[in-house]
């Protein structure tokens, strides 16, 4: 006899169905398992046993069991097998009505003593069973959370085997879970830092809020303890609020890799990974014999921020040249290509020399500063719109009792900007902001006045601007001109834009 139970696996961030067949035929016992299980998926076959077993369930010892994970030529892995793999065989010894059977999705880990353990990547298996027409899914009590997201999906969490096996049989009821989304989504949108807790800095301050407005990449240059790092935590407070679908295009990436709680199963808030400079190119980008998502991706909607950039490695920052462009990395092995999204804003921050301190920066010489500036690439420097000093912090702005200006006032500024820029980009497939635009976009949002065009002479000239500041220039303007609500781009604002490139200046240092 062979029974079917339906259960799903990830590829990548998106989910795929996979049929769990069981035969069940008289001869000697063995448990066989084809369709590529790995080494975890292999071993439930003693953790369905002793489940079942203690459980109160029937364990066919005088049967030859084979089981097949279709399709069968994408490697399985994970222990959410374990449930559909029980199930199979508890149909095919007759434990088990079938009416129910077809109608769900079943995923989960089973203990030794029948309990039902949660597992990753649940969200993207909800969204594909809502996808593919199932009526609901059947699942661990701590993945319910996560699972309830998806709207229209029936959501039936057990605590064990028995009760989920008295479920299907009709012996008990129970009623589908839920929460609401939009409730929990609205209430946990708080950042717990705040710009008004950075003392001073009000230059660099206005430049973030410019980077957050047109999406630009940004860098800071500054000596230790300038602030920096403190400044690059509280950016992700003032972009644009997450709507739910970035929100749960998001949670995706942190669900398949485990990261998603039972007391927060969405991520509510714009993300922010700060990898350390020791981190390997996989770790940043993503990778490894499973190809999970790196840093980039757990930055997706968000910020990445790459602290002392120049020392990470060459190979590091040169991998992220593809994905600042493209906002998606691909990773190819022998018998797949996955890709994750990786739509982030890049905030990086470095030392005017590797060992600059606040009293002796003055001792090193331009050839040093030059030196260290240089294991920056050309194409990474390319990739950042803004280039920002930031100074030490004085004793008077330290010990003022003002507070700052909050994040929430600056985020609504932000989000204006950022409403503009949608508006005027709604015909362009892939653009949504600023930095987004090419130089066809450039020319057609850009344009710019003969008082304006002077000024850009004059200061291409006078401070030694490179060729690739001038595009820069432009747009980091229109966003100084959007924050402005201005139609078009003035001498103020390219003004201001020419302040935020630093680095293209000959006689910044």
């Amino acid at each position: 006899m062979i029974s079917e139970v339906f259960t799903a696996a990830t590829l990548g961030v998106e989910a795929y169905i996979v049929r769990v067949e069981t035969h069940l035929e008289a001869g000697m016992h063995n448990f066989f398992m084809v369709g590529l299980p790995d080494n975890t998926v292999k071993e439930s076959r003693n953790r369905v046993s002793a489940a079942m077993k203690n459980s109160g369930f029937f364990f066919p010892v005088t049967k030859k069991i084979t089981i097949n994970l279709a399709p069968a030529d994408i490697k399985k892995e994970g222990s959410g097998y374990d449930l559909p793999i029980a199930l199979g065989i508890l149909l095919g010894t007759g434990q088990l009505k079938q009416d129910l059977i077809k109608d769900f999705l079943f995923i989960g880990e089973l203990s030794l003593d029948g309990k039902l353990r949660g597992v990753p990547g649940i969200l993207p298996i909800a969204i594909e069973a809502k996808n593919r027409n199932f009526r609901g899914i059947i699942l661990p009590k701590e993945n319910a959370n996560e699972a309830a997201v998806v709207e229209g999906l029936e959501v039936f969490p057990f605590d064990d085997l028995k009760s989920l096996v008295d479920f299907l049989n009709g012996t008990v009821s129970a009623e589908p879970f839920k929460i609401n989304i939009n409730e929990l989504f609205n209430r946990n949108k708080n950042y717990e830092l705040d710009f008004a807790d950075v003392k001073g800095q009000a230059e660099v301050k206005r430049a973030m809020e410019v980077a957050a407005a047109g999406g630009h990449n940004i860098l800071m240059i500054g000596l230790p303890g300038s602030g920096k790092t403190m400044l690059a935590k509280r950016l992700p407070s003032i972009l644009p609020p997450l709507t739910l679908k970035e929100a749960l295009e998001t949670t995706k990436i942190h669900s398949i890799a485990g990261l998603v709680t039972k007391d927060n199963p969405i991520i509510f808030t714009r993300p922010f990974a700060a990898p350390h400079h020791t981190a390997s190119d996989i770790a940043i980008v993503g990778g490894g014999t499973n190809a999970k998502p790196g840093e980039i991706s757990f930055a997706h909607n968000g910020v990445l921020f790459l602290d002392e950039l120049t020392e990470f490695k060459k190979n590091v920052l040169e991998v992220l040249r593809q994905p600042l462009e493209d906002k998606v990395i691909t990773i190819s092995r022998a018998k797949m290509t996955i890709q994750y999204p990786c739509n982030f804003m890049l905030v990086a921050a470095m030392n005017p020399t590797p060992a600059a301190t606040s009293k002796e920066v003055e001792m090193y010489s331009d050839y040093e500063i030059q030196k260290n500036l240089s294991k920056i690439s050309g194409p990474i420097l390319d990739r950042i719109d803004i280039h920002i000093i930031v100074n030490p912090v004085k004793y008077s702005d330290l010990s003022t009792k003002q507070e700052g200006e909050k994040s929430e006032i600056i985020r609504e500024r932000v989000t204006k900007a950022r409403e503009i820029q949608l508006r005027r980009f709604s015909k362009y497939e892939g653009i949504y902001c600023n930095a987004n635009m090419n130089t066809k976009l450039i020319k057609e949002f850009c344009k710019i006045d003969s008082d304006c065009e002077n000024l850009m002479k004059t200061a291409m000239t006078k401070l030694g601007l490179s060729a690739r500041a001038y595009d820069k220039i432009l747009k980091v303007s229109r966003t100084i001109a959007d924050l402005a609500s201005s139609e078009n781009i003035t001498t103020a604002h390219i003004s201001e834009a020419i302040q935020y490139r630093s680095l293209d200046r000959s006689d910044w240092y």
